[in-house]
């Protein structure tokens, strides 16, 4: 059984490749965002109206690019949140071939939870511990 509970296929486009035809490594940075508010979406913490108050902000992140991925490959990305903090978040990641479960890259994330309007970060909400540790199986943390 896979550690992750949540994936998403992702869609190539041409703009993702770097001149040898694999996707651009940048690009990692930009689908773990994709995923991450996806994830957030879905789990019904964040509806989506107004970004500045999209409560997470990137404080640390760690990719491990393990395997080129070429065009014509058909991928997903797992993600997981397998900690919580009094004020962060530590996301996993992996970006995996469907087909054949090769997997490409491995990151790590600490997200803080954020207010944009005040500029600091801000204890996780309580509906937030009990959604996401309910959701990952996880303790809900402080």
């Amino acid at each position: 059984m896979s550690e992750f509970r949540f994936y998403l296929p992702l869609q190539l486009r041409y703009g993702d490749l770097d001149p040898q035809w694999h996707v651009n490594n940048a690009r990692f940075l930009t689908f773990m965002e994709h995923v991450r508010f996806t994830y957030v979406h879905q789990l019904g913490l964040f509806k989506g109206n107004n970004f500045l108050d999209f409560p997470l902000i990137v404080a640390d992140a760690h990719i491990s690019f393990l395997a080129p991925i070429e065009y014509d490959e058909q991928i997903r990305i797992g993600m997981r949140v397998s900690r919580i903090g009094n004020k962060s978040l530590t996301m996993e990641y992996i970006i995996e071939n469907q087909d054949t479960g090769e997997v490409k890259s491995r990151a790590e994330f600490v997200m803080v939870t954020y207010n944009y309007n005040q500029k600091k970060s801000v204890p996780v909400w309580p509906e937030w511990r009990q959604i996401i540790s309910a959701y990952e199986g996880i303790e809900p943390g402080p």
